[in-house]
C-alpha cells in the first residue's frame, strides 16, 4: 500500500500461476481498433485477476518492445485513476511471472527474481493447495477501516503491518534457502499479521480450516490476496495426502483449483495481415 511504503519498505513474495488473462488488439484496413480480453478466473477472488487483466490490456495496446515493468506501472496507474488504492504487487507478478521478491519503497519497485530448484518448486505446488470457497470477496470495507486506523496511528494496526512485512522478508529467505519449514513459518506469520489487522478478514474460513489445522493435517493457511473472501490457500502437512485434503474441503462445498508455477509473465504475439 502506498500509504505504508512512504515510511517503510513493503515486502512481498509473489508466485505467478498457470491461470491466464488473454487480451487482443486488432486494427482493420480502415485503422479501426478492436480490443478484447477475457479471464479464466473471476475477479475479486484474491488471485490478482484484476491486476492481470489490466496488465494484459496495456500489453495489448503497447508497442511490442515495451518492457514488462513499464507495462506493470501503466496498469497500476490506470487502476489508480479508476480509484483503486491498492499496491503494485499484482501487476508486477503477472507482468514478469515466476516467483519474485518485491520490495516497495515510496513509488519505486525493487524486483528480485527467485529461481529455486525444480524439486523445491514441486514441493510448493504439491503442498500449497488452492480452493475457491464461493464466499463473497468483502474485504473492501474491512480494508478501509484498517487504513483509517493506520492513519490515526493505531498501534495494533502498525504491529500487524510490521508482522506482514517481516513475513515477506522471511518468505524471501525461505525460498532462497529452499527451506520448507521456514516457508511454513512465513505463512503462519501472515496469519498472525492478518489477525492483528482484523480477525474478520480470515473469519469466513475458520469454521472449515481450524479443525484440520488443530489435528495437524494443515500447517498454515491464508486467504489469497488481501483476504476477506474468494480463494484460500492451504499448506498441508507431509503426513496428509493432497487427495484427503481435497476431499474434505470439497465436502465442505469448496472447489479445488489445480495450479502450477508459470514463469513466462507477459507473452505477446504480433500478427500482420496484408490482405
Amino acid at each position: 500500500m502506498p500509504a505504508y511504503c512512504k515510511g517503510k519498505t513493503g515486502e512481498v513474495v509473489n508466485i505467478a500461476i498457470n491461470h491466464y488473462v488473454t487480451a487482443s488488439c486488432e486494427i482493420d484496413e480502415q485503422r479501426r481498433v478492436t480490443v478484447r480480453y477475457e479471464t479464466e478466473m473471476p475477479t475479486g477472488c484474491g488471485l490478482g485477476t484484476s491486476g492481470a487483466m489490466n496488465v494484459a490490456l496495456i500489453a495489448a495496446i503497447s508497442p511490442s518492445d515495451e518492457h514488462p515493468s513499464a507495462i506493470a506501472e501503466k496498469a497500476f496507474q490506470f487502476e489508480a485513476v479508476l480509484g483503486n488504492t491498492g499496491g503494485r504487487q499484482d501487476q508486477w507478478a503477472s507482468a514478469f511471472g515466476g516467483i519474485q521478491h518485491l520490495r516497495f519503497e515510496h513509488e519505486s519497485v525493487h524486483r528480485t527474481e527467485l529461481n529455486p530448484s525444480a524439486e523445491f518448486c514441486t514441493w510448493i505446488e504439491h503442498h500449497l493447495l488452492l480452493f475457491d470457497t464461493g464466499l463473497p470477496h468483502v474485504s473492501g470495507d474491512l480494508h478501509k477501516s484498517v487504513w483509517k486506523r493506520f492513519k490515526e496511528g493505531d498501534g495494533e494496526i502498525t504491529s500487524g503491518l510490521e508482522v506482514l512485512r517481516l513475513a515477506g522478508q522471511f518468505m524471501h529467505g525461505a525460498v532462497v534457502d529452499e527451506d520448507s519449514t521456514a516457508f511454513t513459518e512465513a505463512m503462519r506469520l501472515v496469519m498472525k499479521g492478518v489477525d492483528l489487522l482484523n480477525p474478520a478478514l480470515h473469519e469466513p474460513f475458520r469454521s472449515v480450516l481450524d479443525s484440520l489445522q488443530n489435528t495437524g493435517r494443515l500447517t498454515a493457511w491464508k486467504a489469497m490476496g488481501a483476504g476477506g473472501g474468494g480463494v484460500v490457500g492451504v499448506l498441508r502437512s507431509s503426513n496428509s495426502s493432497p487427495e484427503s485434503i481435497v476431499q474434505d474441503l470439497e465436502d465442505a462445498g469448496w472447489k479445488h483449483l489445480p495450479w502450477a508455477i508459470d514463469s513466462s509473465g507477459i507473452t505477446r504475439d504480433v500478427v500482420l495481415n496484408h490482405g
